[in-house]
């Protein structure tokens, strides 16, 4: 998952990030209005963690543009916002939330609460209610980032399992290398231009030939019956 945090405290933009890419996501900071909108408008991010008070402006007006006209980029125009703010009054929570905010944390929050609500926001945005996800003999558990294979447990690498749920999550669309680079991996990665290749050949082997298929020309994609 590609999460764009918008935060211009740099102690708590700084510990999110460490935090969320420990958890195996992909993240990116901004610290205003105006470089969020940016970063939304070149990168495809999953989801926004924004704060309300920000250095050049409110969150609010970035929110509100973002559900009027959402960028391009974005993999869906209903992308989900949560909202992490010192702001703790009720009518502030009502109004985010009815400005289409998806969620709302107050500061402090606890990493792990805001993680899990996190996942909650990503199931939803993909259409499931299951916290596991079931794809023919495989279950991912993204919480747990565990992988079972006809009931066996198979262990992977973060970035293993990363490539395998970005595929599962879609299945059976094909995705291609650039945009399974695109959510996994933020702006200050060093990336090799075979990184991509070298997972899914990985993966085969701990999973067989037939969990990832290849479209040639075209992508990857994980079959619905694999």
């Amino acid at each position: 998952m590609r999460v764009l945090v918008v935060e211009d405290d740099e102690g708590i933009a700084t510990g999110l990030e460490a935090h969320l890419r420990k958890l195996g996501w992909a993240a990116d900071v901004t610290d205003g209005v105006a470089s969020a909108w940016a970063a939304l408008c070149a990168e495809p991010f999953d989801l926004v963690l924004l704060d309300l008070g920000l250095r050049d402006g409110d969150g609010a007006e970035l929110l509100h543009r973002l559900r009027q006209a959402p960028p391009k980029r974005l993999p869906d125009a209903a992308t989900p916002v949560l909202i992490m703010t010192a702001r703790d009054q009720v009518a502030s929570r009502i109004a985010a939330l009815d400005r289409g905010a998806d969620d709302y944390m107050s500061k402090p929050f606890d990493p792990d609460e805001l993680a899990a609500r996190m996942r909650a926001l990503r199931r939803r945005s993909v259409g499931r209610a299951q916290a596991v996800l079931r794809c023919g003999t495989l279950e991912l558990d993204p919480a747990a980032r565990t992988l079972k294979q006809a009931g066996q447990p198979v262990a992977l690498s973060t970035r293993e399992f990363s490539v395998l749920l970005t595929l599962v999550e879609v299945s059976p669309r094909v995705l291609s290398r650039a945009q399974i680079e695109a959510r996994l991996y933020n702006w200050d990665s060093v990336l090799d231009s075979n990184a991509v290749e070298v997972h899914v050949h990985h993966l085969r082997k701990k999973l067989g030939s037939a969990v990832i298929c290849t479209l040639r020309g075209v992508g990857y994609f994980v079959p619905e019956d694999t």
